[in-house]
Formats: structure tokens, sequence, C-alpha cells
């Protein structure tokens, strides 16, 4: 069936070519006797005729096709293209322009009658009489008109099914993409009237801690909760903007990797940055793993091993960026956050998407190894990104 269908395909552009010249031949065959009354004509002269009946298929004026038909049929008694004249009448005429030509036949076929009378012999035997007129007009010009009424009718259909499937397929679509913003708006309302609501009164109560303590301490770590916790809230209504706007976030660069380093060090955290090898340009795609990869290792860290010591290292590779955070056991007994435990999943995930590869485990001494590869796609020259590097002063990226 597909090998059916590819070959009609192929032969759909050269159909009006291909019915030109069966036009032609099968006039050929009727004005010489194989198909039809053989004419007294000379050959070359039927030959120039087979070619000119032909030809008139391939013009785009409609009224050149009926009137070849009915001078062919009146001078030679050529039939095929009256066949051809009605079911392109039949299959894009409409209404009183579709009976005009139904009854502008009768005289063309009542003219043949009389001039098979004058001509006498074959012709008249075959065109003259009055059965073979009715026959002639009901062959020649009703049946091929009918089936072009049913080729346009036909065509019809499938366009209207075309229209409706289409239609049906767009109201669908808008369906689904208004369940989907009605979800949107709903997810956002329950962010925030959960989450909002927790962290301001969380940036509100260290507001009042820093005006009311008289602890220098106690003021700083007052105002670095009030600052985080109004950070937070930035980055809320940013995800709640996506949510019901569907507009998308801004994509963290390299430079936010130097602020999460800065943000974890005013947390208390006692972080190293290293770079090795020559930062290059690399898709948005990568600079977000490269971020996310370091935001969850950190954050890792906070949880699960607060006032350890980290170092954050990022390895230039001639076909990607090599990513480390690495931490010491930690001596605090701080009690652990609370956690999905999800993190690592989804960050694995993320890196994969790119092509990268991530591992993640406990170190001999008792500290934490987060690593990931991600692919870059651009030459860079490398170098070596040492785990114990100090460096608080390596270049960011801009």
């Amino acid at each position: 069936m597909t090998t059916w269908l590819g070959a009609v395909r192929r032969v759909e552009p050269h159909l009006p070519v291909l019915l030109a010249v069966t036009v032609a031949a099968a006039t050929w065959a009727s004005v010489t006797g194989g198909l039809g009354v053989r004419s007294p004509l000379p050959g070359p002269l039927l030959l120039v005729a087979a070619l000119a009946v032909g030809a008139s298929v391939l013009t785009p004026r409609r009224w050149v096709g009926p009137a070849v038909a009915a001078a062919g049929w009146l001078i030679l008694a050529a039939w095929p293209a009256v066949v051809v004249a009605s079911w392109q009448a039949g299959s894009g005429l409409r209404g009183r322009r579709l009976v005009a030509y139904l009854m502008g036949a009768l005289p063309v076929l009542a003219a043949g009658v009389a001039v098979g009378v004058v001509a006498g012999g074959e012709r008249r035997l075959v065109t003259a009489t009055a059965g073979n007129a009715v026959a002639f007009y009901a062959w020649l010009v009703v049946f091929p008109a009918m089936a072009g009424l049913w080729r346009r009718a036909r065509r019809d259909a499938v366009a209207a099914l075309r229209d409706r499937a289409e239609r049906l397929e767009r109201e669908q679509e808008a369906r689904a993409d208004r369940v989907r913003a009605d979800e949107r708006a709903r997810i956002a309302r329950e962010m925030h009237d959960v989450v909002a609501h927790r962290v301001s009164l969380m940036v509100v109560h260290a507001g009042a801690l820093e005006v009311t303590t008289a602890d220098p301490a106690t003021v700083e770590t007052a105002a670095l909760i009030r600052s985080t916790g109004r950070a937070a809230l930035t980055d809320l209504r940013e995800v709640l903007g996506v949510l019901r706007q569907e507009r998308p976030l801004p994509a963290p660069g390299w430079d936010t990797v130097d602020d999460l380093v800065r943000e974890s060090r005013a947390a208390g955290l006692r972080v190293s940055r290293a770079d090795e090898g020559t930062p290059g340009p690399v898709p948005e795609a990568v600079a977000r793993t490269v971020h996310r990869v370091v935001q969850e290792g950190l954050t890792n860290v906070r949880k699960h091993a607060p006032g350890a010591a980290v170092d954050v290292c990022l390895r230039h590779l001639a076909d990607g960026i090599e990513v480390t955070v690495r931490n010491e056991p930690s001596d605090r007994r701080d009690p652990v956050l609370p956690g999905a435990g999800l993190g690592l999943v989804g960050l694995r995930e993320r890196v994969e998407l790119t092509g990268g590869r991530l591992t993640a485990g406990p170190t001999p001494g008792g500290g934490f190894l987060l690593r990931a590869l991600v692919p870059a796609g651009e030459t860079s020259r490398s170098g070596s990104c040492s785990p114990t590097t100090s460096s608080s002063s390596a270049p960011g990226y801009g």
C-alpha cells in the first residue's frame, strides 16, 4: 500500500501531460478508424489535428476545451476531447454554468447528426441515427459530467473533513493549553500561600531580631537571614511569574557561580574556588548545568556537613567542563536540615541530558565528592585542577 501511494505521488505532477498524450492518441485512433469513424482527410492533417486536440487539454482557459471538443466532433467525429471537456465541466462548473454546458452540448450533437446525414456512409450510420445520438449524449456528455461531479463532491468532502480535523486539533490544543494554564496558576497559588508566607514571616522575624538585639554577631546573622530570605522571595516571584505567564526563567551564567560561592561564604562555609584552563564560550544549557552542579554541591554541604571546608573547582577541558565540589568531614554536630533526597537524582538527569556524566560519593577521609563532566562543544586549553587548591581569587566567568 505504501509503495502504491508513493508511486501515485510521483506520477501526480505529470498527470496533465499524461492526459494530453492520452487524448491525442485516442483522437488519432478515433479519426483513423481504430476507435471511431475514419475521416477522409489526409493523414498528416489528422496527425496535426490529434496533437492540437491533445494540447488543448493543457491550456488554462476553460472555454478552449469545450470549443475544441465541439469542433473535433463536428469536423472529425472525434469523441475523446468531448469526454474530457464534460468531465472537466462536472469537476469545475457549478449551478447554472454546469446546466448551460449540458444544454449547450445538445445543439452540438444535433449539428453532428446533420453533418453525418450530409457526409453519408459510415459516419451517417454511426452518428446520424436518433438512437445513436441519444447514446452519444449519454456516454460522451452526461456520464463524464457525473464522474466529474462525483470527483468534486469527494474532493469537497475530503477538504471538509480535513478542515474539521484541523479545527478539532486546534480546539484540543487550546483546551490543553487552558488546562495547563489553570494547573500552573493553581500551583502558583499553592506555592505563594505556603512557601511565600513562611519565608516572609522568616524575613520579618529576622528584621525584628536585627533591630532589637544588641549582640553584633546576632545582628550580623539576622541581617544575613533577612537578605537571604528576600533573595528567596525574589526567586519565588520569578518562579510564580513563569507559572502564571509561561515566560522563561532568567538563565544563570558563569558569573552566578561566583555568586553561589559568595553566598555560601556569607552563610559561614569555608569555600575555596579554583579554575583551571582557559574559559571559552559555551551554550546556555552548559552554563546552567554547571551552575546547578555547584549549587547542589554547596547546598548538600550546608545540609549535611555544616562548617566543613569546601573546594569548588572548574576544569576546562578540550571537549567539556569538569566540575568538582569536594568537602572535608564536618566536626560540628548541628541538626541536619530536612531534604527529599532527590537533588542528586534530578542533577544526574540534568547532566546526562547534556551528554555528560555525574558521580557522587564519600571520600576515604570521610568527606564527600561531587564530580560532573559536562560536554561544552567548544575547544579550550585544559589545565590541571588540584583537589586541594585553596585559591579564593580565581577568575570568574563573565
